[in-house]
């Protein structure tokens, strides 16, 4: 038997263009795949899959968050606050030497009555100077917003729930400042407030 016949079954098939100038056996054997070009990477099947893309402000180092509305207006709430304070503690201590520079054009000159100016002016600079301590807390807090953490976020829903607890023992005049307060503190407990405030704890 001679496997160089044609017409043998089991014989090795003959290239039909091996007469045209190329080498018989350069032909992949049947059943198995075609060697891939040099350079090009081998493929499994199925193309790759295009990349995930990540959701907005996570996954990508220096992705940026944009502050919330919510947060952004218990922000400048607090600066409105802080500054109210502010001027009613300086205002009661000027009012508390202002009391005490009338009772002395008044001629009263005995000790109870000194002794009730005292307590007065003394009653008003306390007042005055507490005020004016509460309001440089409502300040830098109001600063540390935008690169704070969970800490700022808990001490503002402190701050804001004192202020609401002051305002109920000065009602009715201290109606506006009570209303500022609970806004406070449901712009900065919602949950993009917590995120807010989440995402600066990650960044440290």
């Amino acid at each position: 038997m001679s496997f160089g016949e044609p017409n043998n079954p089991y014989g090795q098939p003959q290239d039909p263009q091996a007469g045209y100038g190329q080498p018989q056996g350069q032909q992949p054997g049947y059943g198995y795949p075609q060697q891939a070009p040099q350079g090009v990477p081998p493929q499994y099947g199925y193309p790759q899959a295009p990349p995930v893309q990540q959701p907005y402000g996570g996954g990508y180092p220096g992705a940026v968050m944009e502050m919330p509305g919510g947060v952004k207006s218990a922000r400048v709430i607090l600066w409105i606050l802080s500054g109210l304070n502010m001027l009613g503690g300086l205002g009661a201590i000027a009012f508390s030497f202002a009391i005490d520079s009338e009772l002395e054009k008044s001629g009263a000159t005995t000790a109870d009555a000194e002794a009730f100016a005292d307590l007065g002016q003394g009653l008003m600079i306390g007042v005055g100077i507490f005020s004016i301590i509460f309001a440089a807390l409502g300040m830098m807090l109001a600063a540390k917003f935008k690169s704070g953490g969970n800490g700022v976020r808990v001490c503002s829903i402190v701050y804001a729930a004192f202020i609401v607890l002051f305002s109920i023992f000065s009602l009715p005049l201290g109606i506006v400042s009570m209303a500022l307060g609970v806004l406070v503190i449901v712009f900065v407990a919602k949950s993009d407030g917590s995120a807010w405030f989440n995402r600066a704890t990650q960044q440290y």
